[in-house]
């Protein structure tokens, strides 16, 4: 069983602090690039640090150290990667996630669970999202009640049973998948 950990963490954001960069889709970089930057703290972490911003219809950026991701975000992100040391942290930017999930290019994750049912909403993992194995690494708990769970990438699905509909689905590194759109891979 994983233990709680009591955390002081800020809400919404989990360790701004481990990342020597943050990325963001163009939706998830408005909200931000809109209130961040009135920060009080001149050495926050996301002010200072490098923002990568994946977006096909924003010209310009304009917070501080902004980067405008021009071409392939999978190319750009595979070269930021090979780069030793660096860690790129995605906040929010589902379709940015969903982009990186599929190109195996996602090492943790790290997702907030808040206290609140809001009943409709974009889900993180939508049909198409390539199976993968996570490993819980650890669970904190904050003051708020929001629970922040970190998994580790394992790999590739070695076998897992799913139901869907009347059906069971099984899943393996050698199969191929319903994809949830009429696809399958």
């Amino acid at each position: 069983m994983t233990r709680l950990r009591q955390s002081a963490a800020p809400r919404g954001v989990s360790h701004p602090a481990l990342a020597s960069h943050a990325a963001f889709g163009r939706k998830t970089y408005e909200v931000f690039a809109g209130s961040w930057p009135k920060s009080t703290d001149p050495e926050e972490p996301l002010n200072i640090r490098p923002k990568f911003v994946s977006s096909g219809t924003l010209r310009t950026v304009n917070w501080n150290n902004s980067i405008l991701l021009k071409g392939d975000v999978v190319q750009e992100v595979t070269k930021l990667k090979a780069q030793d040391g660096e860690e790129i942290q995605v906040h929010g930017s589902g379709n940015l996630i969903q982009t990186l999930l599929q190109h195996d290019l996602v090492d943790i994750l790290r997702i907030w669970q808040f206290p609140v049912v809001l009943g409709t909403g974009k889900r993180l993992f939508e049909g198409g999202t390539i199976p993968r194995s996570f490993r819980l690494v650890d669970t904190q708990l904050n003051t708020t009640g929001a629970v922040l769970h970190v998994y580790e990438r394992l790999g590739g699905l070695k076998y897992s049973e799913v139901e869907v509909g009347q059906e069971t689905v099984i899943f393996d590194s050698e199969s191929s998948y319903p994809t949830g759109d009429g696809e399958t891979h």
